[in-house]
């Protein structure tokens, strides 16, 4: 009886056991092969842009023209035009809206810059920096944790591009709009964009590029104005002397009198050197003193209204669709 038994648990164990130790060992090698299967992917994951492959970029201190890869130029970009602390999605935004830039100048290359593509100069194209000045610009404990946000916002939105009409925008941006951006028209001039509109954005009044002041004599205002319009006349003492006649639909000086001309607040704003044409004008004893909301010229997406937006929760996609209107985000 005894044997019958042992013989009915031999069975037990052959039947039942082994086909579990298999089944795991199974597991193991099928969970080992996910893994590798995920691992390879990720690998394999660099874009390929196969036609816009390279940027042919502009160094206007030295002259001299560097083949980058585009995302490798963006990194540049970013890091350059952008505060690495800025929250992860306005990060992705200004990659997005960078490229798009920068591919807008590929396709509507007008030899501007020769035989490149583009230049390092913020107030020609956009701003770029190498890596090692980046690097030497941080402080040291937070250079790796800067880069590496860099790395991400550009890596994680490889390929998108803003079109409207299947083409690629003129993505403008700026650093702050004073709580509006402007329409291309009031700036520039001509017909404009349809994708750029004025809009306006909250939170921008919490950064220090939202409000800036500067005094000059009646002397220097004079003088200054007299260097580009030889017959500017102005008596001071006449109440209206200086008068701002019509604002933009940004809240932006348009035109504004100053003795006999009539100026509009874009050229005001570039002879004074003032961070914007949002401005308000005051004579105080023999001082002019202008008081100026937002910095630069307004068009586009606002890299601190990108933030604020970024800080209430809107991922990149929104932010862009915020700042630029009718468009979409579309793989190249």
């Amino acid at each position: 009886m005894k044997k019958y038994i042992i013989y009915f648990l031999i069975f037990i164990i052959l039947c039942f056991l082994i086909p579990i130790i298999f089944t795991n060992s199974f597991k193991r090698v099928a969970i080992s092969n996910v893994s590798s299967n995920v691992e390879e992917k990720i690998e394999a994951s660099t874009y390929d842009y196969k036609k816009y492959t390279t940027v042919r970029l502009y160094h206007s201190k030295t002259k001299k023209i560097e083949k980058l890869p585009l995302d490798e130029y963006l990194y540049g970009v970013v890091s350059s035009e952008m505060p690495a602390t800025y929250e992860e999605e306005a990060l992705k935004a200004q990659a997005v809206v960078a490229r798009t830039f920068t591919l807008y100048k590929i396709v509507h290359n007008s030899k501007k810059h020769k035989d490149a593509d583009i230049c390092d100069d913020s107030t020609c194209c956009q701003a770029w920096i190498s890596k090692e000045d980046r690097f030497a610009k941080w402080d040291d404990k937070n250079e790796e944790q800067y880069w590496n946000k860099i790395l991400k916002a550009v890596n994680s939105t490889q390929g998108k591009m803003i079109t409207y009409n299947n083409e690629p925008i003129n993505a403008f941006f700026h650093s702050n709009s004073g709580g509006t951006t402007e329409a291309p028209i009031n700036v520039w001039g001509g017909s404009g964009y349809p994708y750029l509109k004025s809009v306006s954005t909250s939170g921008e009044d919490a950064y220090s590029q939202y409000s800036s002041n500067l005094t000059v004599t009646q002397k220097q205002f004079t003088d200054t104005i007299k260097k580009v319009h030889s017959d500017f006349k102005i008596d001071f003492n006449k109440k209206d002397c200086i008068k701002i006649e019509e604002y933009t639909e940004g809240n932006r000086v348009k035109t504004i009198k100053v003795g006999n001309l009539s100026l509009s607040g874009v050229e005001i704003r570039t002879l004074f050197g003032l961070r914007s044409a949002n401005f308000k004008i005051t004579m105080e004893n023999k001082n002019i003193k202008f008081e100026v909301t937002g910095y630069g010229h307004g068009v586009g997406m606002s890299q601190t209204g990108a933030d604020s937006l970024a800080k209430q929760g809107k991922n990149y996609e929104e932010i862009i669709h915020h700042f630029y209107t009718d468009v979409e985000i579309k793989d190249i």
